[in-house]
């Protein structure tokens, strides 16, 4: 292979998914890096400046001038970041998030468009060639935390959330398929009506792929919001993807005006409980009981989303 070799392959491939097509509307009225801004804003919970500069490998002074269009046009807010007050916290607006919804969607479209002219015997194949081209080109580098997104489910993320979930805890717990009616009954009541001002689900995925969920629901005592289904699978674990799911639900409660977060999980979860406590959530309740058949000890977790100020 030469270097000429690679560079014909990404002329062809920029005219493939028309990327300098603008007379398409795909990314207007914001160019691509723009538009590559916005989705990592969208999909990534606590933000600054030197986060997208690292992850998009952009100049500063280019960027600036992007979050200044974007605050200009009411898609960004800009304010101390609780990590490190020297920098700044950016997040998405009400308008920013249906902004960034609306290219998103414009994408899917357009990529779904794409892929409905390779016959459907081809796309396992179109799939791993394309695993194979990050693969060399990554030199064998392992997943990085970076590379790992959040974003809203698509068509059969739900039914995915329901049977990784009775997989994962029938392998590594041996709970039997009453969890599995438990975990459906959950996605399906979220499924048939919920509030999205109010209720939202996470799909973390890494290189194309679904690795963790979670979901944050309304809960019965007024002010509450519940978080649930926490979940990651076992070869992504090790890239923080369960602390920046309990931190999108946090930030997405705490918007939402709600009071407190609660959570039940059982104890034999020691490592989601132990993510739990790092947010703050604190134990308020435990009691043994018989489910999924084991023995299992309930716990109920809490956390004030409004703790006043000292």
């Amino acid at each position: 292979m030469t270097v000429q070799d690679i560079r014909s392959f990404n002329r062809f491939y920029t005219n493939v998914i028309g990327a300098l097509d603008y007379g398409r509307h795909l990314y207007a009225p914001y160019t691509l890096t723009e538009s590559r801004v916005l989705y990592e804003l969208a999909h990534s919970p606590r933000t600054d400046a030197a986060d997208l500069r690292g992850e998009l490998s952009l100049d500063a002074g280019y960027l600036s001038r992007i979050l200044n269009k974007f605050e200009q046009d009411g898609l960004i807010e800009r304010t101390p970041s609780e990590r490190d007050p020297r920098r700044r916290r950016i997040t998405l607006t009400a308008q920013g998030r249906e902004t960034a919804a609306l290219l998103d969607e414009r994408s899917r479209e357009s990529v779904g468009a794409l892929l409905a002219t390779v016959p459907a015997d081809d796309r396992p194949r179109l799939a791993e060639a394309m695993r194979t081209v990050r693969t060399l080109l990554s030199s064998g580098r392992p997943p990085r935390s970076e590379d790992v997104v959040l974003r809203d489910p698509g068509p059969g993320d739900l039914g995915w959330i329901v049977q990784r979930n009775a997989a994962l805890y029938a392998a590594e717990y041996g709970w039997n398929a009453d969890y599995e009616g438990l975990v459906a009954r959950i996605v399906a009541d979220f499924a048939e009506d919920h509030d999205p001002h109010l209720e939202r689900v996470w799909i973390a995925e890494l290189d194309g792929r679904p690795v963790g969920c979670v979901m944050c629901v309304r809960d019965d005592a007024p002010g509450t919001a519940r978080l649930r289904l926490l979940l990651v699978e076992p070869d992504a674990r090790g890239l923080r993807i369960g602390d920046r799911l309990v931190e999108a639900v946090i930030d997405f409660a705490r918007d939402g005006g709600y009071r407190d977060l609660v959570l039940w999980t059982n104890d034999v979860l020691a490592a989601a409980r132990r993510i739990y406590q790092r947010h703050g959530f604190v134990l308020v309740a435990e009691k043994p009981h018989r489910s999924f058949g084991a023995d299992l000890t309930g716990q109920d977790w809490r956390l004030d989303l409004h703790p006043p100020q000292e």
